[in-house]
């Protein structure tokens, strides 16, 4: 399908899955069945400029956006997701930095972050706080010119390898969701340390830690935005990251397609290719046209942001405002619904075609050395983070309910 990519976006594309094949694919089983963080690729990574692809070329980026993002998560997540993910969470660290960070902010922590140089993690979650992210029980107290931080977080992607931390805590619990706050948190702060290391179904290249924080002491220029707009950072963050959610599902069902497709075509039974029989057929045609559906829609919803965003992403940077108020002084939608489509439909369907991958495969296809049962592990958290897919389509629904109430207003009434 021609989906009409710039040449730019073609060459970054080629060259993401070079970087792939070349520097993900020789190393993927060994980091997976070892749990361990492969800074070797990493580095390499950054060397093709791959961090920078969608970050202004203010900070040190390539002065992309979201299209050129998804491009690069996609096809390194062909070959091998849990590796792709040091990339894909580190998008979703330098986000909110981007969105609601000061002009002083963005141009002290996005240049080490667009090179490679540093990686960043998001930490939202905690135990009683998942798909609630009302329910926060750290606490970040206001101390003279700090806060003070204290309780833990779980979950987080890039663990103890990331360098700048995007935490939230609540700032005044009385207030509920609207008494949490966000936070940049650099590593080595004194009283930020680490807790468990958690052991994956899937992605397991990239490590999964709980943060500790036991009054670590914060500047209050770290504070994100305003106190008590914490819940607003998160979700004008999801807002723009879940795409990136939606292209690493993609690409991990499509690379099981590619791994799948090699083997069932050369191994025979009943005297032919497996490929030949009728079933085996309308799986692969099922499964192609999911795919296709899916890159579709996310490269659809990827267009319309870029479209809306960049121009306010250039304003904020020539005023050195906020480029969640010019946001607002433009009056640039929210992609909620889109990003929640795109983030729910393209995992659904990761899941269903790895499933039917290693079904087609048969014996070998659940092997642990055979590579397609991995791609069926690494989906399955594709519907997980960032908001399980039962939240993403509450999401849709009420944008939907919201959007039919405007334009219901909006008709004349009938005399």
């Amino acid at each position: 399908m021609d989906y009409e990519l710039s040449e730019t976006q073609t060459d970054i594309r080629d060259l993401a899955y070079q970087v792939a094949l070349r520097d993900l694919k020789p190393v993927r089983e060994k980091h997976d069945e070892e749990e361990t963080f492969p800074w070797d690729v990493v580095k390499k990574m950054a060397a093709a400029d791959l961090f920078g692809v969608y970050l202004p070329e203010a900070y040190g980026g390539l002065g992309g956006g979201l299209m050129e993002q998804v491009i690069v998560i996609e096809q390194l997540s062909r070959v091998c997701g849990g590796i792709t993910l040091a990339f894909a969470a580190t998008g979703l660290g330098v986000l909110p930095i981007l969105l609601l960070g000061t002009a002083e902010q963005r141009e002290k922590y996005i240049p080490d972050l667009a090179s490679g140089k540093k990686l960043a993690a998001f930490s939202i979650t905690e135990p009683e706080a998942g798909s609630d992210a009302t329910a926060q029980r750290c606490l970040a107290k206001p101390d003279g010119e700090h806060y003070v931080l204290n309780g833990t977080k779980s979950f987080v992607s890039n663990g103890e390898v990331a360098e700048t931390y995007v935490v939230f805590a609540s700032t005044n619990p009385s207030r509920g969701a609207r008494g949490v706050s966000a936070f940049i948190v650099e590593k080595g702060t004194p009283g930020f340390g680490f807790g468990k290391k958690e052991h994956k179904m899937g992605i397991r290249a990239n490590p999964t830690y709980e943060l500790v924080f036991q009054n670590c002491r914060i500047p209050k220029k770290n504070l994100l935005y305003k106190e008590g707009f914490g819940l607003f950072t998160a979700q004008t963050t999801f807002d723009c990251s879940r795409p990136g959610v939606a292209a690493q599902a993609l690409g991990i069902a499509t690379g099981a397609m590619d791994e799948t497709m090699a083997y069932i075509r050369q191994r025979k039974q009943f005297g032919q290719s497996i490929s030949s029989f009728q079933i085996i057929q309308h799986m692969m045609a099922d499964n192609a046209a999911q795919t296709e559906a899916a890159r579709a829609l996310l490269y659809a919803t990827a267009r319309a942001m870029d479209k809306a965003m960049k121009p306010v992403y250039e304003r904020a940077i020539s005023d050195k405002a906020i480029v969640y108020d010019v946001l607002n002084k433009m009056d640039v939608k929210r992609w909620t619904k889109e990003s929640a489509m795109s983030k729910f439909y393209c995992s659904d369907v990761a899941m269903k075609v790895t499933t039917d991958c290693v079904q087609m495969c048969g014996g070998i296809g659940y092997m642990r050395d055979f590579p397609v049962e991995k791609y069926m592990r690494d989906a399955k958290i594709t519907q997980i983070y960032e908001g399980t897919n039962q939240i993403q389509r509450n999401e849709v629904a009420m944008m939907m309910i919201k959007e039919y109430a405007s334009a219901a207003k909006a008709q004349p009434v009938a005399a």
